[in-house]
């Protein structure tokens, strides 16, 4: 939480004049390098929902700003020679902005936009969500959920991930607890030199905390996809 504080605050969606970062050397990359770059990038850039499983109903919205953190733990070397810089990024912030619309039938909507500070990155990201169960005084939520994202901004690098996945949530007055499984295809393909596109699947496992407290809503979330933990903090709102 202390990491992602200062980030959150100052949010960092436009700092051209830091972007020490960019990921503009991919061809001195070895395969296997760009295999652990991709695995990590596939970690840090797949869906992150941060919000319960149950549905905002037809006439909900969820509204907020957000970051999450990944530390980069198989490819830090690999991103330091990607970028031609001297110190790698250790850890990725992704701060966005997110918002989610309710429909009727039990089905939601939501879309976000992200500039990754100090890199070249952006990644806009979009969801499908279906409650199975919508959930009740008594009853938990269940839900499916379908989400894309894509990178652009990077000339040497073509990204995307898909995902689907399961959740669970179950409030509990202004409390709601919510986890889930699911899959990660990622697609990453490099348009310089030599090297293999690497196309493959990560599992998902997350839980989270939505706290709803009228005018403002918090949500947490702790994420691990392909064996790398992210960790999620959105505020905004949810009616």
């Amino acid at each position: 939480m202390k990491k992602l504080l200062p980030l959150f605050c100052a949010l960092g969606f436009a700092q051209p004049a830091l972007a020490a970062n960019d990921i503009n050397n991919l061809q001195a990359l070895a395969q296997s390098e760009f295999r652990a770059l991709s695995e990590d990038l596939g970690s840090a850039l797949s869906y992150k929902p941060i919000t319960p499983a149950e549905p905002l109903g037809t006439t909900g919205f969820d509204m907020g700003i957000e970051v999450t953190s990944t530390k980069m733990i198989k490819s830090e070397q690999a991103w330091k020679t990607a970028t031609n810089s001297s110190s790698g990024l250790g850890t990725i912030y992704v701060p966005k902005l997110h918002i989610a619309k309710g429909l009727p039938l039990n089905i939601d909507v939501a879309a976000f936009y992200s500039a990754i500070p100090t890199t070249n990155v952006k990644l806009t990201g979009f969801e499908l969500r279906y409650a199975v169960l919508p959930g009740g005084v008594a009853t938990p939520a269940v839900a499916i959920r379908g989400s894309y994202t894509k990178m652009s901004g990077v000339d040497q690098l073509a990204f995307n991930t898909r995902g689907l996945d399961v959740s669970v949530s179950k409030g509990f007055a202004m409390f709601t607890p919510y986890a889930g499984v699911g899959q990660v295809w990622v697609n990453s393909k490099a348009n310089v030199g030599t090297l293999t596109a690497e196309n493959f699947t990560q599992s998902k496992v997350f839980v989270g905390m939505n706290i709803n407290l009228g005018m403002t809503n918090i949500a947490l979330e702790g994420d691990k996809t392909g064996g790398t933990s992210s960790y999620g903090l959105k505020l905004g709102f949810r009616f």
